[in-house]
């Protein structure tokens, strides 16, 4: 009895502990050799911005909320605004990637936390 008493404790701190998510991450990683300023939108929240992102960078992860997201990014010089529309899921990390190429896109990458 004294070794359950000890066990169902310890057994519920685990199963707690394996059911509990994370919150998605994202960064913003600028393949072009210009600054970038990229504004997250969600479909309902506040907007996130991650601004001055030099050329050949990219910024920490940071933690944003689950849901459904625009991404659109200014890029220095340029007239072009590229843009994404993504559903970020909790327990998964987010990478905003502009691409160099004439003119400059976005694209999405997903991974597991």
């Amino acid at each position: 009895m004294k070794r359950l008493s000890i066990l169902l404790p310890v057994l519920a701190v685990l199963l707690f502990a394996a059911c509990s998510e994370e919150d998605p991450g994202v960064r913003v990683r600028n393949d072009l050799d210009v600054k970038v300023n990229v504004q997250l939108k969600p479909d309902a929240g506040s907007t996130m911005n991650i601004n001055d992102v030099q050329g050949g960078d990219a910024t920490a992860f940071m933690n944003f909320q689950e849901g459904w997201w625009t991404a659109s990014a200014s890029v220095q010089s340029s007239n072009a605004e590229p843009e994404a529309h993504f559903e970020a899921k909790n327990d998964m990390n987010y990478t905003v990637v502009i691409r160099n190429t004439d003119p400059p896109t976005m694209e999405i990458l997903s991974e597991d936390k």
